[in-house]
């Protein structure tokens, strides 16, 4: 990728002055990408010989500016060559710059991206939730590895940046990484940040996210219906790392919390509430949110089989909690022995709760909302809308069994 750069000498015949000559020019193109400078000499026109890019014959005239041409070639051919052993990125208009002195300490965008980063690890905990600070170590990962392959250096100038970058960037993600479209879009989305910061401080001049519109596609999240809940709750398991993760599941299909909320849970956070039933009353590790949950009678009985557990009263948590990759793994087995056919994860408890749990048996949208510790009522209501498909295609169910029914009584309707 670095070899097409060509260099050429020429005049702009058009433009000779009123003695015939014309000044003589030099071409950088590097991947087809011009930049052109005056060497600020001239010459006659029917002295230049344009095939050879010099002056005709052997005149003193002729051989001083074929000498300053062969020196300008060497310099100009010193920094490609230098450009390629730093692995720099190299352009028509780089090369052009440095040429002319005007060399300048470009801002690099994964300098940018590392800064960034480092400041949100030491905001982990005051802004910013461990979560947050994880994905953007990925997404700086990612453009990492995007750069290398598609640019073959380590870094590139933020100014670089544009819209090809992004559109690049994005199809790299969905298929050198094989990320789903919502997952590419949420990693493009932190790199953004990183393209507003460059400019905010005018590292850039102009925003190549301007013209991006990156759209997050809709996603129906599986949840457990009321009679799997009741197929595991009533599943016994011999194995006690099973049984043990089975509980803390069901705890958090009753509680809503997510994993590294189960797992942080402490006994400041289990609080006597205003109707004089326990609560839960903690703060989302993801949001920094507060989540205030009444405590229901099946999440009330785990907590107490636990209480004796020797984690428990080591400590001041007040579940078991095994690793989020155990707990996954461990998830799907039981899924499996409880023949329930679904892709389960430890998320999908939280998934269960606002569904099945909350809004199907009732609970105002407004509470469940506030329990689950959302920021905004827009993210409780996808749950609704989940539950709104729910009821159509129980509806298209009914309306295929009313077909057949009308089929059976010589096609007499009965229900319209």
């Amino acid at each position: 990728m670095q070899d097409l750069f060509s260099l050429l000498f020429y005049i702009k015949r058009s433009k000779a002055d009123s003695q015939g000559k014309a000044n003589v020019y030099m071409r950088i193109t590097v991947k087809g990408k011009r930049a052109e400078l005056s060497i600020r000499r001239k010459i006659a026109i029917n002295k230049w010989n344009s095939s050879a890019g010099k002056a005709k014959g052997f005149s003193s005239e002729a051989q001083e500016l074929n000498r300053y041409i062969d020196l300008i070639t060497n310099k100009i051919y010193k920094i490609h060559q230098r450009l390629i052993e730093e692995n720099k990125l190299i352009t028509a208009l780089k090369v052009r710059d440095i040429y002319q002195g005007k060399e300048e300490k470009h801002k690099m965008l994964l300098k940018i991206f590392q800064d960034h980063n480092d400041k949100v690890d030491n905001l982990v905990g005051k802004d910013f939730a461990p979560g947050t600070a994880e994905r953007y170590r990925t997404a700086k990962k990612h453009i990492e590895a995007y750069i290398k392959l598609e640019y073959e250096v380590e870094d590139i100038p933020v100014k670089d940046v544009d819209h090809k970058f992004i559109n690049g960037f994005e199809y790299y993600l969905k298929t050198e990484r094989s990320c789903g479209h919502n997952t590419a879009i949420k990693y493009i989305t932190n790199f953004k940040k990183i393209i507003r910061i460059a400019y905010a401080n005018d590292w850039i001049s102009k925003d190549p996210f301007f013209n991006w519109k990156g759209r997050l596609k809709t996603v129906d999240r599986e949840f457990l219906t009321e009679e799997e809940i009741q197929k595991m709750l009533e599943k016994e398991f011999k194995i006690k790392r099973l049984d043990q993760v089975k509980d803390i599941f069901i705890f958090s299909c009753f509680t809503g919390l997510a994993y590294a909320d189960v797992k942080k849970l402490s006994k400041n956070d289990i609080v006597i509430g205003i109707d004089g039933e326990r609560w839960i009353k903690t703060k989302r590790t993801k949001t920094d949110s507060r989540s205030n949950i009444p405590i229901l009678s099946t999440a009330e009985a785990i907590l107490e089989k636990y209480a004796e557990h020797p984690e428990v009263l080591n400590g001041q948590k007040m579940l078991p909690v095994l690793s989020n990759q155990k707990m996954n793994a461990y998830i799907k087995e039981i899924a499996d022995i409880c023949g329930i056919n679904k892709n389960l994860t430890f998320h999908l408890a939280r998934h269960t709760f606002a569904t099945t749990v909350t809004l199907t048996n009732g609970v105002p949208i407004e509470s469940v909302s506030k329990m689950l510790g959302h920021k905004s009522l827009k993210t409780t209501q996808h749950y609704a809308k989940i539950l709104d498909r729910k009821v159509s295609d129980d509806m298209k169910e009914l309306k295929n069994k009313l077909k057949t029914t009308v089929s059976k009584n010589n096609n007499k309707t009965f229900i319209s």
